[in-house]
């Protein structure tokens, strides 16, 4: 009986009250085995689920080829053969291929290779004054100074593990070097610092301004507020060009790590000089080398035979002991300067296309061209301004009595200062120590101090390189 009183319910006709629908309804609702009863509830329950999978089934369909036609678009082609024929075999142990980064974020690294008193704090000033540049100016000094007494090469390791971090303008490295219990490292605490472009302009300080060619007074620069090396690490980060330069690295092969890391892009500027005329600006400057002088010639090999410094029966004075040091020290200086020459003659792959040998008479005698050639090297522009500043600065007037300080002078006349200074036996002594350099680089030797003084005469001739 109540089966039949199930089939004999219908549902209310459209004209019905709502009280009377919505009671029906809630019947419905309560009892579900009820609407089994009823076909046409069925059907309009299966359609609307029916809709609603169509529904998502087209939206989902929609998305994926929007997908693919991106990913077809966006996607660079790859060349597989090719690269399977230029892309060397790398090890299981050479970890650093598998995180190469992007070749278009790469910055423009340079790292100036010069020794002391070859015209490399005007060289870099070339670089300090260019507005795209972050230029740092001998941060290796640190390294030598706090490690003091030790020998020159012991301490390539260090420097070049400097040179790493500070191309990826981590400068907390400096706090390494920093004394125990000392006060963190500042803007101005880093040497050189009162002569940085970056450092004593905008927004570092307010004294000057980046784009704007010009030598910094370093008794203003002194005056700005000393930054933190974060916020000078967030300034580094801003430039796609860094440039050091060092004097402290004595030879390219100790940057081959460096030049072989694919994070980095690392090209080698090699700017020398005469090296008598080295020497001759050592002795000059003897007072402010003696550190360094000391430490380069810890690293002479003590088995070698050497011609004396003086004549026989010249009695050494305190003034000599100085000079020898000087004049010593380039023994060790040639020597490296030799390694780094003959692996540029026949390069390795590290260093093919990133290696650039500048003579410092070349620049003097044409700086406008010369310049041109490094910053071309360098992936940077020239302007008027720039060139204007390197051709004043190389035909000035003035001499400055303080050997460290870049100044406009007749750079000509004193890149052949030692020819009238030096005498005959030292002279001999330097080209002794460096005649396989000078060979390869075209500076002739002399014969006799009348040869040497005898200014009409050219010793240069044209480099190997």
């Amino acid at each position: 009986m109540r089966s039949n009183q199930f089939l004999q319910l219908q549902l209310p006709a459209l004209g019905e009250k709502n009280g009377v629908y919505d009671r029906n309804l809630k019947t419905y609702r309560n009892h579900p085995t009820k609407i089994i009863t009823q076909p046409g509830i069925v059907m309009k329950v299966l359609r609307r689920k029916r809709i609603i999978l169509f529904i998502a089934y087209f939206l989902l369909l929609v998305l994926t080829m929007l997908n693919l036609a991106n990913y077809r678009w966006t996607k660079e082609p790859q060349q597989c053969n090719v690269q399977m024929r230029s892309t060397p075999y790398q090890g299981r142990s050479d970890m650093r291929f598998l995180y190469r980064p992007s070749l278009a974020k790469k910055r423009q690294l340079v790292y100036v290779l010069t020794t002391w008193r070859s015209g490399s704090s005007f060289f870099g000033e070339l670089f300090n004054q260019h507005p795209e540049v972050f230029f740092l100016y001998e941060p290796m000094w640190h390294i030598w100074q706090k490690l003091y007494p030790g020998d020159a090469v012991s301490l390539q390791g260090a420097a070049r593990d400097m040179l790493s971090s500070l191309y990826r303008c981590d400068l907390s490295v400096f706090q390494l070097y920093n004394s125990p219990g000392g006060k963190n490292f500042t803007s101005l605490g880093l040497f050189g610092a009162t002569l940085n472009k970056v450092i004593c302009s905008y927004p570092l300080c307010s004294a000057y301004r980046k784009d704007v060619v010009g030598m910094v007074d370093d008794k203003v620069c002194k005056k700005c507020p000393p930054q933190s090396l974060r916020l000078l690490e967030e300034e580094c980060l801003k430039y796609n060009t860094i440039v050091i330069k060092g004097v402290r690295v004595l030879d390219v092969n100790v940057l081959a790590p460096l030049m072989e890391d694919p994070s980095l892009d690392l090209k080698v500027i090699h700017l020398m000089r005469d090296p008598r005329a080295v020497a001759n600006s050592r002795i000059k400057s003897r007072h402010g080398l003696i550190r360094e002088n000391l430490q380069v010639v810890r690293s002479r090999d003590p088995k070698l035979r050497r011609i004396h410094f003086v004549d026989p029966g010249h009695k050494i004075s305190k003034k000599d002991g100085a000079d020898y040091h000087s004049v010593g020290a380039m023994e060790v200086i040639c020597d490296r300067t030799y390694r780094s020459l003959r692996t540029a003659l026949n390069p390795p792959a590290w260093l093919k296309g990133k290696y650039l040998a500048v003579r410092y008479e070349d620049l003097v005698d044409n700086p406008v061209k010369t310049l041109r050639n490094v910053y071309q090297f360098a992936n940077i522009s020239a302007n008027l301004d720039i060139e204007s500043f390197a051709l004043n600065m190389t035909n000035g007037t003035s001499s400055s009595s303080k050997p460290f300080i870049v100044s406009a002078r007749n750079a000509t006349q004193a890149a052949s200062a030692w020819r009238t200074v030096l005498s005959i036996q030292q002279i001999k002594q330097v080209e002794e120590y460096c005649h396989h350099a000078m060979a390869i680089l075209g500076y002739e030797h002399v014969r006799t101090a009348g040869e040497a003084k005898d200014l009409s005469k050219s010793l240069l001739t044209a480099s190997k390189l």
